[in-house]
């Protein structure tokens, strides 16, 4: 059988529910929904709730063999084995859904696009309503249910080219002009700090490049600042006003903001280890990358639904840029380590409805030269 699951939590933590859905593998047919609301929680505790649910419902129906498909790739990692779980909170589920996972003969665990998720996601989301459902679709005595028009209406996203036929979203990636930090390379995350001679003059550089840029709809910038100075020098070039996006802020770098890497290095040399080797830790008092890129591909969700099939520009800094790129490559959190992303540039991805993102262009700053 398929298991998908999803959990979600306003405000993280927040008001926490998760969902999950049980189908047939080989007709795609649905046979049960299970949710819950779960209090305030995080958004992990509330994943985890939603595969250990998704696993029992599973077993329930008899399963022997589930292929769990989940858009949390925390979760998927680290039941894979391939991460370990360090948080004391996330413990106790983990051994929890280890325990369901040895009741099965065999299991499987994918990373799937948000989505290609919506079903499990929409049931968190009505459990976080307060409209939780519990239902099983077909008995053990009964033909299957008809398959979920949601599910259906997903495609496939294997590779190849060619399978996605509608237009896509395009989303034209611009990292803000140089800061009065950017030239030291300090960690700079929410301190609002100001665009610098140079940088104004990149606002300026890259906004005379999209100028002729057609069809672009919408400008959309963090609420930061040296984001919102650019994204108001390429609005003016453009003719349009500019949208403050709060989800597309830098990531909060905590006690680290305004350190060189060195000076973190030197202060906080064991936490910076397991930073740079788990999205999952955070600077203290900050924001891990993991949170960063829950609220980002928030974020990403909003605008592909408010501006379907059309262009937008959207200024923000290096972690969201990066996240929305290593998330369009289906890569993992570890690419963003692996990424240059340079002041004022520009990246450029296509958003399909029908099929996987397609990466057009990273990086390319040659308008500043």
């Amino acid at each position: 059988m398929i298991v998908e699951a999803d959990g979600g939590s306003r405000g993280n933590p927040g008001p926490a529910g998760y969902g999950a859905v049980v189908r047939d593998a080989a007709t795609g047919a649905l046979l049960a929904e299970r949710s819950g609301a779960l209090g305030i929680a995080t958004n992990n505790v509330a994943e985890y709730s939603g595969l250990i649910a998704g696993l029992q419902a599973a077993l329930d129906l008899g399963a022997r063999y589930a292929d769990v498909r989940m858009d949390s790739k925390l979760v998927v990692e680290q039941m894979s084995g391939r991460w370990q779980v360090k948080h004391p909170s996330m413990k106790p589920l983990a051994a929890q859904a280890a325990a369901l996972v040895r009741r099965l003969d065999g299991v499987r665990f994918a990373w799937i696009p948000r989505a290609q998720n919506s079903t499990a996601d929409r049931l968190a989301n009505l459990a976080m309503d307060g409209t939780p459902v519990n239902r099983d679709l077909v008995g053990a005595d009964d033909e299957p249910a008809d398959p979920d028009p949601v599910a259906e209406a997903v495609p496939a996203t294997g590779p190849g080219w060619g399978s996605a036929r509608a237009a896509p979203a395009t989303m034209v990636l611009v990292r803000h002009g140089s800061s009065v930090l950017s030239p030291e390379r300090r960690f700079s995350g929410r301190g609002d700090v100001p665009l610098s001679p140079d940088g104004f003059e990149q606002a300026r550089r890259v906004a005379a490049r999209l100028a002729d840029r057609e069809g672009v709809k919408a400008v959309v910038s963090s609420p930061l600042r040296r984001a919102r100075r650019t994204a108001e020098a390429i609005a003016a070039e453009l003719g349009l006003g500019v949208t403050i996006e709060d989800d597309l802020i830098e990531t909060d770098f905590g006690d680290w903001e305004g350190h060189t890497f060195a000076e973190v290095q030197q202060r906080w040399p064991d936490l910076l280890t397991e930073w740079l080797a788990s999205p999952d830790v955070a600077p203290p008092g900050g924001e891990s990358f993991a949170d960063t890129a829950e609220r980002v591909l928030r974020a990403r969700d909003r605008l592909l639904a408010a501006y379907p099939a059309t262009t937008i520009v959207v200024v923000s800094h290096v972690g969201p840029v990066k996240t929305l790129l290593r998330t369009a490559l289906d890569a993992p959190p570890q690419t963003m380590f692996r990424m240059q992303i340079d002041v004022a540039s520009v990246s450029e991805i296509d958003w399909y409805p029908d099929g996987p993102a397609t990466v057009r262009l990273v990086n390319d700053a040659h308008h500043l030269l």
